[in-house]
C-alpha cells in the first residue's frame, strides 16, 4: 500500500522540446531536451537527482513514444523522506513519466508505466530491482492491500475485513503506520548489496533448477517449485541457502498476510510482518546495526503489532503497523529509545521527521 505522503511535481508544458526543472531538495536547474538521445549511466557514482528525469525520457524513447514537448517543473518530496527507503526514486521516476505523457497527449496505462519505471531503474540506472515499488505507487487504493504477482504482473485488491466494508467506506481503518528513520541515507544504485542479493537469489535458483532437471528455465526462484526446494535445498551453499529460505518463507507469509488482512486480523498480520523483518536480518542479511536496533525498538513500542525494514532494508527506515489509538504513544517511545541508542545519527534528522505517524494513501495521479 502507499502512505499519505508523496512526491509532488508541479509542471506546465514548455513551448518546445526543452525540459527545465528545479527541486525542493536539491540545488541547481536541470535543462535538456526531450529529443536529446539519452544513454544509460555507466558509473553509479554519477547518479544524481537529474538522472531520474533523463531516465524517464530514456524509457519513453526506448519504448517508442514520440516526445515533442518538454516540461517546466518544480519537484518536491517531504523533507527528510528522500533516500529513506520509501520508494522515493520510483515515485520521482513515475512523476516525470506521467508529466511527460500528459503534455505530449500520450495515453499510457498503469501497467505500461510500471514497465517504463522498471526500465529507468534497470536499464538507465543499472539497478536490478523488480516491479514492486512502481506497482504499489501506481495501483494502490485507499483501504485495500494490493496483492501482486510479479511473475504475471497481475494484481487484485483485498478489502480490510469483509465484515467491515461499510466502516471502511467511511475511511475508518483501525490502525496507523509508523515510519521510524535511522538517519542512514538509502541510495540503492550506489550500494552494491542490493544487486549482490539479486545475483545470489539467481544462483540459488540456478542450482535448484539444475538439480531438478529444469536447467532451461530462467534463473528465478519463482520458477522453482516449493516441493523441489524442500527436497533439494541441502545442495545449496550456506549463503545461497539463506537467500532461498528468505524467499520461500516470504512467499508463504505474503499469502497468509493477505488472508489475515481479509479477515481483519491485524494481530496475525503484525506477527507475519515481524517474522518478515527477522528473516530479512537472519536470511537475507540486509540491514545494519542501527537498522536492527530500530527494528527491535519498534517491536517493544506500545501498541505496535508488527515491524520490519522498509524498502531493501540496507539503510533508510523501519515501518510498523500500530493500533490507531496508541500511535502517538508508540511514536514518542521510539523517538526517545532510538535517540538514546544513536544520539549522533538522530541529531541529523529534523525533530519532526524522526518518527512519522502515517495513514494509507492512494495511488499516483495527475491532479
Amino acid at each position: 500500500m502507499t502512505i499519505n505522503y508523496g512526491v509532488l511535481l508541479g509542471f506546465v508544458a514548455s513551448d518546445d522540446a526543452e525540459i527545465s526543472l528545479q527541486s525542493g531538495q536539491f540545488e541547481g536547474v536541470i535543462q535538456f531536451r526531450v529529443d536529446d538521445l539519452q544513454k544509460p549511466i555507466e558509473n553509479p557514482e554519477n547518479i544524481n537527482w537529474e538522472s531520474y528525469a533523463r531516465g524517464a525520457v530514456y524509457a519513453l524513447q526506448n519504448f517508442g513514444y514520440d516526445l515533442k514537448k518538454g516540461i517546466i517543473g518544480y519537484i518536491s518530496g517531504v523533507k527528510g523522506l528522500d533516500s529513506s527507503g520509501l520508494s522515493s526514486s520510483a515515485a520521482v521516476g513515475i512523476a516525470y513519466l506521467m508529466a511527460l505523457e500528459n503534455v505530449n497527449d500520450l495515453i499510457v496505462s498503469p501497467v505500461d508505466n510500471i514497465q517504463l519505471d522498471k526500465s529507468i531503474e534497470n536499464k538507465y540506472l543499472g539497478l536490478e530491482n523488480g516491479i514492486l515499488d512502481p506497482s504499489a505507487i501506481l495501483l494502490s487504493r485507499y483501504g485495500y492491500l494490493t496483492f501482486m504477482d510479479c511473475k504475471t504482473a497481475s494484481h487484485s485488491y483485498v478489502y480490510f475485513s469483509e465484515l467491515s466494508k461499510s466502516q471502511q467506506c467511511q475511511g475508518q481503518l483501525p490502525f496507523k503506520i509508523l515510519l521510524a528513520f535511522s538517519g542512514l541515507q538509502h541510495n540503492l544504485p550506489k550500494k552494491r548489496g542490493y544487486n549482490t542479493r539479486v545475483f545470489e537469489c539467481k544462483e540459488a535458483a540456478r542450482a535448484l533448477l539444475c538439480a531438478s532437471g529444469c536447467e532451461d528455465a530462467s534463473n528465478l526462484l519463482r520458477n522453482v517449485d516449493p516441493a523441489v526446494y524442500e527436497a533439494q535445498k541441502c545442495i545449496l551453499e550456506e549463503n545461497l541457502a539463506r537467500r532461498a529460505e528468505h524467499y520461500f518463507s516470504e512467499m508463504k507469509r505474503v499469502v497468509k498476510g493477505r488472508d489475515a488482512w481479509a479477515r481483519g486480523d491485524l494481530h496475525e498480520l503484525g506477527q507475519l510482518i515481524s517474522a518478515s523483518g527477522r528473516s530479512s536480518i537472519l536470511n537475507y542479511e540486509c540491514g545494519s546495526k542501527e537498522m536492527i536496533q530500530l527494528y527491535e525498538i519498534l517491536l517493544k513500542a506500545p501498541g505496535v503489532l508488527g515491524a520490519r525494514f522498509s524498502g531493501a532494508g540496507f539503510r533508510g527506515c523501519c515501518l510498523a503497523i500500530v493500533e490507531g489509538d496508541r500511535a502517538e504513544e508508540a511514536a514518542a517511545y521510539v523517538r526517545a529509545e532510538y535517540e538514546e541508542a544513536q544520539p549522533e545519527l538522530v541529531s541529523k534528522i529534523p525533530p519532526d521527521r524522526r518518527v512519522l505517524v502515517c495513514e494509507p494513501g492512494d495511488g499516483a495521479r495527475v491532479i
